[in-house]
């Protein structure tokens, strides 16, 4: 019984020093605000070009998907700018919540989403159309 305090003390000692790495390497892989616009843009982008663009029926939404995919590249860099408008940061150090309300007029649906940014990667846990 007298060893095992000491085996005790040595794993909390190993738990505790694990614990500690772990969180030093969320901390130094917490996305930034500008990682996420990038990965906002990217996952919008794709949303538009297959659920927008190509899902058109009339013929005068044919003529105007003709050109839909290369409109919506060049409306990337107008898209950071929104994305970086409408997003709150909740920074948690070894973590990030960002908070998007993406509203560009009232023609347009809006859309909510929550996005969490933890080791150089993006999880959006919520999309919601409002």
């Amino acid at each position: 019984m007298a060893n095992m305090k000491p085996l005790t003390i040595i794993v909390y000692s190993g738990a505790a020093a694990g614990l500690a790495v772990l969180g030093v390497a969320m901390a130094k892989t917490n996305p930034s605000q500008v990682e996420y616009e990038e990965y906002a843009v990217q996952r919008l982008t794709e949303y538009l070009k297959t659920d927008v663009c190509k899902k058109t029926t009339n013929l005068i939404e044919n003529l105007i998907r003709f050109n839909c995919d290369k409109l919506v590249d060049s409306a990337n860099p107008q898209i950071q700018e929104i994305i970086a408008r409408t997003t709150e940061r909740q920074n948690y150090i070894i973590f990030s919540i960002y908070r998007t309300d993406l509203k560009i007029n009232s023609w347009i649906p809006s859309y909510k989403f929550e996005t969490v940014g933890a080791f150089d990667q993006f999880y959006t846990y919520t999309a919601e159309k409002e």
